[in-house]
């Protein structure tokens, strides 16, 4: 056995001067892209007790909006790494800002024909958006400038992916619930008229969010990213969407990825309903501790940056999900408003999962970084499945949301042996 990894790093490949200060630009640009996928994921956790009451929906059906966005993860993720590896990471950005928009403007439809069908087609088509900006932009932020610090990059660009979080559950809270609670018989008579106005309250963010897409895309087109390119010891770029699975720190990254995405979405989509059921609290009340759910999530992703300074992403990641599935098992087994403050604390200590995880699974492999990026964006799909078993679940056990948040500890027990044992990469 070496000590060397058995592939290259990435390089990056500019005209000039190559000075971390023409990487800025472009990386405050990537920045933004965090930010506004992660509006559109976190919408979602207004989105999916809104639309419930709309359409009178169970647990299960609700959920399906989850699944539309994140099935488009699996289902664009190589579509997009072809268009990656053909056209370069500025045209694949751009390419999914207007798919996103597009999307978001189709909300407008969906909620004049109150059609619950067509949101999740436009959430579909949003999450065709998000896997084609995921695809590029994670990469691109992890290997913009020097590889021993793409972690704490990572982390940090993902920090701003935790502000949406916040911003999010305030947008989500006064623009989209109602604050209105209505019992089993009067979902069941609801008036379209009622329905209606129930439904067209996402249009005015959806609008706003399609609009703001749409100029940032126009902005990309005329500022000038430095491309990455990779070189293997012979000058020939040898990396290969099958080949990657190779690496075997990749092959437990896209399996840990798969189990944070369905952990995060079940924690972030069930608040409310947790909120209601295991505090007491009505829709708006909960609607704003979502809100500060998503402040702790983004200090968390702060303060994860600054500590990655001081301990290794690995030992970092095994010590968060270790005190995440304390939290998980805190909102299982009590009632009371602990339920809410536990839920809040998995805001914090999940906040640094996902981009830890993705660095720590490209790290070292070179060649295959792009095609290893598009396998960390397919294992997204956990978004989509892992969720459906949380409603399952909670239907099957009388609407117990509590008891659905067995699911997420047991997606943190394999992010546990993930950052334990599962990164180490082999070595020849």
């Amino acid at each position: 056995m070496t000590n060397e990894p058995t592939t290259t790093q990435p390089e990056i490949v500019t005209e000039g001067d190559p000075s971390g200060k023409k990487y800025l630009l472009p990386f405050i640009f990537v920045i933004s892209l965090f930010f506004l996928w992660g509006m559109a994921h976190n919408l979602d956790s207004s989105l999916i007790p809104h639309l419930r009451k709309a359409f009178n929906l169970s647990n299960l059906e609700s959920m399906l909006i989850d699944t539309s966005i994140f099935l488009a993860y699996f289902l664009m993720a190589i579509p997009a790494g072809i268009i990656l590896k053909k056209w370069g990471y500025k045209t694949t950005m751009i390419v999914g800002l207007l798919v996103f928009a597009f999307g978001a403007f189709l909300f407008v439809p969906a909620a004049n024909n109150l059609s619950y069908v067509t949101f999740l087609i436009a959430l579909f088509i949003i999450g065709c958006g998000l896997a084609t900006l995921e695809t590029s932009a994670n990469p691109y932020a992890a290997v913009l400038g020097d590889p021993a610090k793409a972690a704490s990059r990572l982390n940090l660009a993902a920090s701003f992916n935790g502000l949406a979080a916040a911003v999010a559950g305030y947008v989500g809270t006064h623009y989209i619930l109602s604050g209105k609670t209505y019992t089993q018989d009067q979902l069941m008579n609801m008036t379209e008229a009622i329905r209606l106005a129930e439904a067209s309250s996402v249009k005015t963010p959806y609008i706003i969010l399609g609009t703001v897409l749409v100029f940032i895309a126009i902005a990309f087109c005329f500022i000038k990213f430095p491309e990455i390119k990779t070189k293997s010891i012979d000058g020939e770029a040898k990396g290969s969407f099958l080949g990657a699975l190779k690496h075997k720190h990749l092959r437990w990254a896209v399996v840990a990825q798969f189990f944070y995405v369905g952990a995060q979405v079940c924690v972030t989509s069930s608040f409310i309903r947790a909120a209601q059921q295991g505090a007491g609290f009505d829709e708006r009340t909960a609607g704003i501790y979502l809100f500060i759910y998503g402040i702790l999530f983004t200090v968390g992703r702060f303060a994860g940056t600054a500590l990655l300074a001081y301990v290794k992403s690995p030992k970092l990641l095994s010590i968060y999900a270790c005190v995440a599935i304390l939290l998980c098992l805190i909102a299982i087994t009590i009632k009371g408003p602990i339920v809410v403050y536990a839920l809040g604390g998995l805001g914090f200590f999940m906040s640094i999962m996902f981009p830890t995880i993705f660095a720590l699974g490209i790290e070292g492999i070179g060649d295959d970084t792009k095609p290893g990026s598009s396998w960390l964006i397919m294992s997204i799909i956990g978004g989509s499945l892992v969720p459906l078993t949380m409603g399952a679940v909670i239907d099957a056990n009388n609407d117990n949301v509590q008891i659905g948040y067995s699911i997420p500890l047991a997606c943190f027990l394999v992010i546990l042996y993930f950052g334990l044992r599962g990164y180490k990469i082999a070595h020849k």
